[in-house]
């Protein structure tokens, strides 16, 4: 079994997760603890799993083997329709390679629409993304187009930390920035855990980025 932290809370917990693709296995027994306020890096080859892992952690794929995948003590593989979309809102905060933003909105409005649509009012959620921007240092524009490739990033965090989530999830989050940047972003990304208390688990080729984690694991051969 991957390690397990000395913190106590246990955010995300798979058991025995197996799954495979075209007769490939991709995931053979794999079992993985992460605890709030917990960093882990997930490494490895292309096509060995990592992004598909991220997707059975938010419940959007169905692994064929079996397994649990917990998220704040809920198994998102028994979740279904608005129970899944309800605890993936709610405990699940996800940060994408290239933002995933909308770019004629404002960081603002990005931000504060991952509150309305789970349910926040309109105050409460404007105050907190206004909150989460400025402590993450994301300059007021018209639009997200108007921001540099790092501020867009830093967005995103704050989109997937403004409805307070156990979990923290980011996929190749620096992979489309220049090094510079690259560092300014893992600064904040890291950060989250101890400031945030929630656990992260990030999927990167990069081993500067990996190396910020509490943990690196490397996915290969199903484990």
């Amino acid at each position: 079994m991957w390690g397990v932290s000395a913190v106590t809370e246990s955010v995300l917990r798979i058991e025995g997760l197996e799954h495979t693709i075209a007769g490939r296995v991709l995931f053979r027994s794999l079992e993985l603890d992460l605890r709030a306020g917990e960093s882990v890096a997930i490494t490895g080859p292309s096509g060995s799993g990592k992004s598909t892992l991220l997707s059975c952690v938010m419940g959007l794929v169905q692994p064929q083997g079996g397994g649990a995948v917990c998220v704040a003590e809920a198994d998102v593989l028994r979740l279904r329709g608005k129970a899944l979309a309800r605890h993936r809102s709610s405990r699940i905060g996800m940060v994408f390679q290239f933002g995933e933003l909308l770019p004629e909105l404002s960081p603002l409005d990005n931000v504060a629409l991952a509150a309305l649509l789970a349910g926040v009012g309109r105050k409460e959620a404007y105050a907190r993304a206004g909150e989460l921007l400025g402590e993450l240092g994301v300059p007021e524009a018209e639009t997200s187009e108007e921001l540099s490739g790092g501020e867009r990033q830093r967005t995103a965090v704050a989109r997937a930390l403004i409805n307070s989530p156990a979990l923290l999830l980011a996929d190749e989050p620096t992979g489309a920035l220049d090094s510079e940047t690259r560092e300014r972003v893992a600064d904040v990304l890291f950060g989250m855990p101890a400031r945030h208390g929630c656990g992260l688990l990030v999927v990167t080729h990069d081993p500067a980025v990996a190396g910020r984690a509490d943990r690196v694991l490397a996915l290969a051969d199903g484990f």
